[in-house]
């Protein structure tokens, strides 16, 4: 099929218009080699013929600084390793800001690729009383220009007909493209010769480039195809084309003459310049103080909406999974294989679709966030308080979706254009409580934090403690942000130029696509390495299976203690998971773990919370002989824990040790999900690494420094 790329300008309704062509026919894909996700979707005609639309990062012109600029750049040229070459541009302008998208249209005019021009929110135009009269810059152009309202669904058939009289077409010559100088022209003929090869042949487009744009990935892709010392060629070819003027200062002047050219009298503002809705909602949602009132309330909304909301389907879930396992226990004999099939594979599918209703509870808030228009003003309100530790507004909503679920919080981060900021938000959001620590947090404080009260209840102790440990991670993310983005991720950060899009009523197909999507890519690409992780677990604590405990018979030896009576159903449980892999692991690092308090039976508990944090609370109830069934609001896992001793009868667990455990959970990186997101979102073993080798570091640490300190001070009893 030929290929199509959907070319545009941010918030110019590019994925309302890419929803509407292509609709549930899309699959999503990370070009090789980086980070930059993309969607292809297919194009049918009228006549039953197909293409394939690529929708493209939105950017705002060639210069190619960012990864998602230089995609885009790539694919205009054809560089994109594996993907096919583009035989067509279909590129999207706003209608109400036509003068500033066709700067990018003056770019791509330069190259040899036909292309078709969607002219979108026409709707908005006419109701802005802006005129334009698209049949006369079409004919300056030598361009098909198309009226379209994408999320009305107007204009498409049109546009699809267009489209696919270029693909079949011959193309023809430009009838008009920007003069720049003839300095400049002569440089970038010099510089095609200069830095092609004989297995390459450097085109206009990627010349010109590489004269403006100095610094940009296309310069130094330029760079090694030629011989080192040849490298001030291209510094004297920028003085020859433009002295002491700024290049992008020559390019942009030369391109908005031509802009002005081709709009002359083809775009019309009927009435006088006023107030439009979007300048009215924006005198309250922008204001410095009820702004920042309403933005803190719709923040509040969204997390209970995660947090919250997605409870009772997430519950929903367990039981069916729950009752799912029980019903196929009961059909296969007890054995490895009923195991595996019940605790390894179901258990595991369900550890992977319990996070759906929270994966698609986030993605419905920002799609609607973002399709309305006000996603942009967060960003803006945002970009003050978190720019002293070298983040930008666009970290807030990942941020805020971490203290329900890190997997979506990291989701989330796609919406950030800046590769470093994208990434320093990224190893960042684990450390926001998630939901999942919310038992540990729960169990340990009610065992070990006294029940004190003041000011008639009002204040808690325990709810102290509990807030303490949920805003731990947030306020140690702050130094993490900023070392990171002055050491592994240092780099010049671009300027926070950002696009208030006018408000409008959101697109259902386009927030349910989003969801959808979303959804889909989280099961199929995370979901795989979760399950595989969760069977692996499965495997340690069930190997090696040691037959004369696994059969129900009279005195075994139990914590080197005889039983006096045969082992119920818990105590095999205990005694099979001390014997096996996992609880041979914990006697081993047992050495490691002392420092924190710790004895083997906590350090089980924290291997096998890596599929899931709360995971800890029920293989606490299996060592201490209680069942896996146990919760956090178990009295008799509470009670039993208190009596736990070490061999010379001292307690094993106390206030320090308590603390200790959560501030170890409230660092740590406990949690193949978020490890397989990371990775997904990356590309790359690389960052999912460091985030679990920093945070588990990290955590230890402050576990270290809890206890010892907290036992300084006496609180051990």
């Amino acid at each position: 099929m030929p290929t199509l790329a959907l070319i545009g300008n941010p918030n110019t309704g590019k994925t309302t218009l890419f929803n509407a062509l292509t609709g549930l026919s899309q699959r999503v894909g990370n070009y090789p080699g980086v980070t930059v996700e993309h969607k292809v979707g297919t194009l049918t005609f009228s006549d039953g013929a197909h293409a394939d639309l690529v929708d493209l990062p939105g950017t705002y012109s060639l210069s190619a600084h960012s990864p998602d600029e230089a995609v885009v750049v790539d694919a205009l040229l054809g560089q994109i390793h594996g993907s096919a070459p583009i035989d067509a541009i279909l590129y999207i302008a706003d209608a109400t800001n036509v003068r500033r998208n066709f700067y990018l249209l003056s770019q791509l005019v330069e190259s040899d690729v036909p292309i078709v021009i969607a002219l979108n929110m026409t709707d908005l135009a006419d109701a802005r009383s802006i005129r334009i009269d698209a049949e006369s810059i079409s004919q300056r152009l030598g361009l098909a220009i198309i009226p379209v309202a994408a999320s009305r669904s107007q204009g498409l058939d049109t546009l699809r007909e267009a489209v696919q009289s270029v693909l079949v077409e011959a193309p023809t010559p430009r009838k008009t493209t920007p003069a720049l100088p003839s300095s400049v022209l002569d440089s970038v003929r010099q510089i095609q010769t200069h830095f092609s090869t004989d297995d390459y042949a450097m085109g206009h487009v990627e010349a010109l480039r590489m004269l403006v744009d100095a610094g940009s990935e296309l310069e130094t892709r330029g760079f090694k195809r030629v011989d080192p010392s040849d490298l001030h060629a291209l510094d004297h070819l920028r003085d020859q084309a433009f002295g002491q003027t700024e290049p992008a200062e020559v390019e942009s002047q030369a391109r908005y003459a031509w802009i002005n050219h081709v709009l002359e009298k083809a775009v019309e503002q009927v009435d006088d310049m006023h107030a439009t809705p979007s300048d009215r909602i924006d005198d309250v949602l922008t204001h410095r103080l009820w702004g920042v009132g309403f933005f803190a309330l719709l923040n509040a909304v969204v997390f209970q909406a995660i947090y919250a909301w997605s409870g009772p389907l997430m519950d929903a879930i367990d039981s069916a999974f729950v009752g799912l396992g029980e019903s196929v226990g009961g059909a296969i004999p007890a054995g490895p294989l009923q195991s595996l099939v019940v605790d390894g594979i179901i258990s595991g599918v369900g550890g992977v679709l319990i996070f759906l209703p929270q994966i698609a509870i986030l993605f419905f808030c920002i799609a609607i966030l973002e399709d309305c228009g006000y996603m942009a003003r967060a960003a803006m309100l945002m970009d003050r308080a978190l720019s002293f530790c070298g983040l930008s507004g666009k970290s807030f909503i990942p941020l805020l979706s971490g203290f329900a679920c890190a997997i979506p919080g990291i989701m989330a981060t796609r919406t950030i254009s800046d590769r470093r900021d994208r990434l320093a938000t990224m190893l960042v959001v684990p450390l926001m409580s998630c939901s999942a620590r919310l038992p540990v947090y729960i169990l340990f404080i009610a065992a070990f934090v006294p029940e004190q009260s003041w000011a008639d209840g009002w204040i808690n102790l325990q709810g102290i403690a509990l807030l303490a440990f949920y805003s731990l991670g947030l306020i140690v993310a702050i130094p993490i942000a900023f070392l990171l983005k002055k050491t592994l991720l240092k780099g010049s950060s671009p300027a926070f130029l950002l696009e208030l899009p006018s408000y409008k009523w959101p697109n259902p197909r386009t927030v349910f696509l989003r969801v959808y999507h979303s959804s889909r890519d989280f099961i199929l690409r995370a979901g795989s390495i979760i399950l595989a992780t969760t069977i692996a677990m499965w495997a340690l604590a069930y190997f090696p299976r040691d037959s004369d405990i696994a059969a129900p018979q009279p005195a075994h030896i139990v914590d080197g203690e005889q039983s006096p009576a045969e082992l119920s159903e818990s105590q095999r449980a205990a005694a099979l998971l001390e014997a096996s892999y996992l609880g041979r692991a914990g006697h081993v690092i047992e050495p490691i773990v002392k420092p924190l308090g710790w004895d083997w039976r906590i350090g089980v508990a924290v291997i096998a919370s890596f599929p899931a944090r709360e995971v800890v609370v029920s293989t606490l109830g299996t060592i201490y002989s209680l069942g896996g069934d146990q919760d956090e609001e178990s009295e008799a896992l509470r009670t039993a824990m208190r009596n736990a001793v070490w061999p010379d009868g001292r307690k094993v667990f106390n206030v320090p040790v308590a603390l200790s455990i959560m501030v170890f959970f409230a660092l740590c990186a406990q949690c193949a999900a978020t490890i397989a997101t990371i990775k997904r979102e990356t590309l790359s073993w690389r960052w999912a690494a460091f985030s679990f080798f920093y945070m588990t570091g990290l955590a230890y640490v402050g576990a270290f420094c809890t206890y010892q300190v907290s036992m300084a001070l006496g609180w051990g009893g």
